[in-house]
């Protein structure tokens, strides 16, 4: 744990639930830490999951919930496991005096937010989607700035100071931006992924379509690299092998920069991060957002690249072998018309995210 009184303005970072909260987070902490400024982390047990390697001086377990309106039963220990996070937050702020309290979503953030409001330390807010989540849509209106990952952000209260930036990407990935799309004469690369776990329906899905519904003289040029569950691999191998397609298979790619980098065509799920990485890269894509993400914030990620040209958006209710099939193979056989999307989702994507949200960072630290 940092020391307090070390003479460098501290910054509490509250996020948490999944990586796609932290991840962004890390990059934001990653640049605060190059000014010079102390960075600590609150989230709960779940968010420490993703924080192993979280560039913070300190990181603080925090007590959440996320309650449950459906299961009202619950309503009453969430809300002690609630009100004992903020006390704790409250508690170590007026302890550590931060100059600043950045909120990236998900439920562990609240604790970190209320402690800052009742101690009237500056708010920065950052939503990585297109929809405001439900905690940082409870602190927008008080925020200093609300920051955002896409230009669109639905649900943003009135009055809120509202300033797109992008979502901060990976190191990794930045390095990615001026690799130069593959080029079309040969092999075609074809790169799907379904998020950290992987996604039931497109590995039930898109070998099907890429197998069964592509002409042989496509799938003869065609390699499949394939994030799939462990319980589906046997079964997507098997069609693939059926038609003597090239394919690679795995539950996990430790190496994304380099798959997104090699890919003619990527194939995925439209989460904030997945979209931000697709455009810093600058990649051609079909988008399949998630059917029961919260206010169908997957299909407003997806918009910026779909009405840029640069992707296709398929909804799950639309997602048939057939279908996608025919979609493939009029992508995969028009060389330029690839390299122009690639183009157009360079245009839209940033690598600059990181570096701009710590500029208003500055800024709001000093209101």
């Amino acid at each position: 744990m940092a020391e307090i009184g070390t003479g460098k303005p501290l910054v509490i970072i509250g996020a948490g639930g999944t990586g796609g909260h932290m991840f962004p987070a890390a990059a934001f902490a990653d640049e605060m830490r190059a000014r010079g400024w102390a960075v600590g982390l609150m989230s709960d047990a779940r968010g420490l999951r993703y924080a192993e390697n979280f560039p913070a001086d300190w990181k603080e377990e925090v007590r959440a919930a996320s309650p449950q309106l459906k299961k009202p039963w619950t309503l009453p220990a969430a809300a002690l496991k609630i009100w004992g996070g903020i006390s704790s937050a409250s508690k170590y702020m007026k302890r550590v005096k931060p100059a600043l309290v950045a909120g990236f979503g998900g439920y562990p953030a609240f604790p970190a937010l209320m402690a800052a409001r009742r101690a009237k330390v500056p708010i920065l807010i950052h939503e990585q989607n297109a929809v405001l989540g439900r905690v940082n849509r409870r602190f927008a209106s008080k925020a200093s700035v609300v920051a955002s990952g896409f230009e669109r952000l639905d649900k943003l209260p009135g009055g809120a100071a509202h300033h797109p930036v992008g979502n901060p990407v990976r190191a990794a990935i930045a390095a990615k931006r001026d690799v130069p799309y593959p080029q079309t004469d040969g092999e075609l690369t074809i790169f799907i992924t379904g998020g950290s776990q992987g996604a039931k329906i497109l590995g039930d899905i898109i070998p099907l379509a890429i197998a069964n519904h592509t002409p042989p003289t496509l799938r003869a040029r065609l390699k499949v690299v394939q994030q799939v569950r462990e319980e589906q691999m046997e079964a997507v191998k098997a069609v693939y092998d059926n038609v003597e397609l090239h394919h690679e298979l795995k539950p996990f790619f430790s190496d994304m920069p380099d798959r997104l980098a090699a890919a003619h065509l990527i194939i995925a799920r439209s989460g904030a991060g997945t979209v931000s990485e697709i455009a810093a890269v600058g990649r051609p894509s079909i988008l399949i957002p998630l059917k029961i993400a919260m206010d169908d914030h997957q299909s407003a990620n997806a918009e910026a690249l779909v009405e840029a040209g640069a992707a296709d958006m398929v909804v799950e209710e639309n997602l048939f072998p057939n279908l996608l099939g025919e979609l493939i193979k009029v992508r995969m056989e028009d060389g330029a018309d690839l390299k122009k999307r690639a183009d157009l989702a360079k245009a839209k994507g940033s690598i600059t995210a990181a570096s701009d949200l710590a500029d208003l960072a500055e800024q709001a630290a000093k209101t």
